[in-house]
C-alpha cells in the first residue's frame, strides 16, 4: 500500500513537498514515479526515480523546479516542488513501477497511492 501525504494550499511561487510512504511491502527494488491529474485532464507524468536513486527523470513542464528523491530505508518517496505555478494544481499520485527502471509510462505501474491535493493560487 502507498500512502500520499504532504499536499496542501500555496501561493505561486511557494513551495511544497509530498511524500508516499509504503507499508505492507518494500519497494526498494521497484522505480518510483509521481504522477497528476488536474480536473478535466488526464493523469500525467511528473518524475520518476529508478530502484537506487541515481537515475531521475522529470516532465519539461516541471524541470528545474521539482526534485525526486527516495530513502529506501523508510521506504518512502518525496517529491520537493519549487516555485510553484498555478497550472501544477491537482491531486498527486505516486506509484511504484513494475520493473527496477525510470518509466513514464502510467501502464509501467503497478501500485497505486490515493493521492494528495496541492493547490496554488494565483
Amino acid at each position: 500500500q502507498l500512502q500520499a501525504s504532504g499536499g496542501g494550499l500555496v501561493q505561486a511561487g511557494g513551495s511544497l513537498s509530498v511524500s508516499c510512504a509504503a507499508s505492507g511491502r518494500t519497494f526498494s527494488s521497484n522505480a518510483m514515479g509521481w504522477f497528476r491529474q488536474a480536473p478535466g485532464k488526464e493523469r500525467e507524468f511528473v518524475a520518476a526515480i529508478n530502484w537506487s536513486g541515481g537515475v531521475t527523470y522529470y516532465a519539461d513542464s516541471v524541470k528545474g523546479r521539482f526534485t525526486i528523491a527516495r530513502d529506501n530505508a523508510k521506504n518512502t518517496v518525496y517529491l520537493q516542488m519549487n516555485n510553484l505555478k498555478p497550472e501544477d494544481t491537482a491531486v498527486y499520485y505516486c506509484a511504484a513501477g513494475r520493473s527496477s527502471w525510470v518509466t513514464t509510462r502510467l501502464p509501467d505501474y503497478g501500485y497505486w497511492g490515493q493521492g494528495t491535493q496541492v493547490t496554488v493560487s494565483s
